[in-house]
């Protein structure tokens, strides 16, 4: 099983507007409502490749009842720990679109409940339930007022048991986790620039920084690159570099947790790692080409333009 982790979720509320006016009233031309979160959308794209998943975290209030019920409504299994106190946070996006593409976004997103020990000590008794070969993910940033030490508490319990722990985080919360030798990590090339401190402009720039994290623990480095594919260093130390397919970016939102979706399930289905990185840039490629996170055909789609040698492999 795939269990998904997701500390503070969200009711993201994206709206579409022709012109933002100040001291006005501005009026959506669209607008939708969905469940956010990495490790939720995470499970959603595994769940449109047909791979199960529970997602877990923290929910509160009504808002925390619709993250729930929409999760649960794409057929996904969930164990979320419910907090009275307070709502999950609403996260407002107003994009500015000019004839038919959207030019700027703004974004407010709001600070979600106060998690005390007891929700983490609740979350770790759910965690418990990890067997040997499972698979937890571990994406995105924790609550304000939770201690940043809390990915080493999960990595110390499921590490144990013998699962396979991915990381998509920032900064100390991923750097903390390298010594428990995760199967996967996924930075972006912003996120490997921030670790370490270097501007990084060569893609054996990328490899060279890439191999140091491999070297303080992780298993495999997935480093994405938006357009310009990713790089893969694997396990047995080998390097695969993928070019994106070519296609028109609509969003980029969730496809870094697009391509950790794809590169799990190319792998769980093959255990080959050129097929999975394959099948996660398509996954993620897939997703920024579309208004939303990527479906079962649009991302086979973006697979096929690869296999047939639409970008190019190293």
């Amino acid at each position: 099983m795939i269990y998904t982790v997701t500390f503070n979720p969200a009711i993201d509320y994206i709206a579409e507007i022709n012109n933002l006016k100040k001291n006005d009233i501005n009026r959506a031309i669209s607008e939708k409502i969905l469940a956010g979160g990495k490790g939720i959308n995470v499970s959603v794209v595994l769940k449109n490749l047909g791979i199960d998943s529970i997602a877990l975290g923290f929910i509160a209030g009504f808002t925390g009842q619709e993250i729930k019920r929409k999760v649960e409504e794409f057929g996904i299994k969930t164990d979320f720990v419910y907090i009275p106190d307070k709502f999950s946070r609403i996260n407002v996006k107003l994009q500015l679109k000019v004839e038919d593409k959207v030019v700027a976004e703004t974004a407010i997103n709001g600070e979600g409940p106060k998690i005390l020990d007891k929700d983490v000590e609740e979350i770790m008794s759910k965690i418990e339930k990890i067997q040997k070969e499972d698979f937890i993910v571990l994406a995105g940033s924790v609550s304000r007022n939770m201690k940043d030490d809390i990915y080493e508490k999960i990595c110390y319990k499921v590490k144990e048991k013998g699962a396979k722990i991915v990381a998509d985080a920032t900064g100390k919360l991923l750097v903390n986790v390298l010594k428990h030798k995760p199967f996967l990590i996924k930075p972006n090339k912003k996120e490997l620039e921030e670790i370490f401190q270097k501007e990084i402009k060569t893609n054996e720039e990328v490899v060279e920084y890439a191999r140091k994290l491999q070297e303080m623990g992780a298993e495999n480095v997935l480093i994405s690159m938006d357009k310009d594919g990713a790089i893969l260093i694997t396990k047995d130390k080998k390097m695969l570099y993928g070019e994106a397919p070519k296609g028109k970016v609509v969003s980029s939102v969730g496809s870094g947790d697009s391509m950790v979706a794809g590169f799990i399930t190319g792998y769980i289905n093959y255990q080959d790692y050129e097929k999975a990185l394959k099948m996660g840039i398509a996954a993620g490629s897939a997703s920024a080409f579309s208004k939303g996170l990527a479906t079962k055909e649009e991302i086979m789609f973006q697979l096929s333009k690869i296999e047939k040698g639409d970008n190019q492999w190293k």
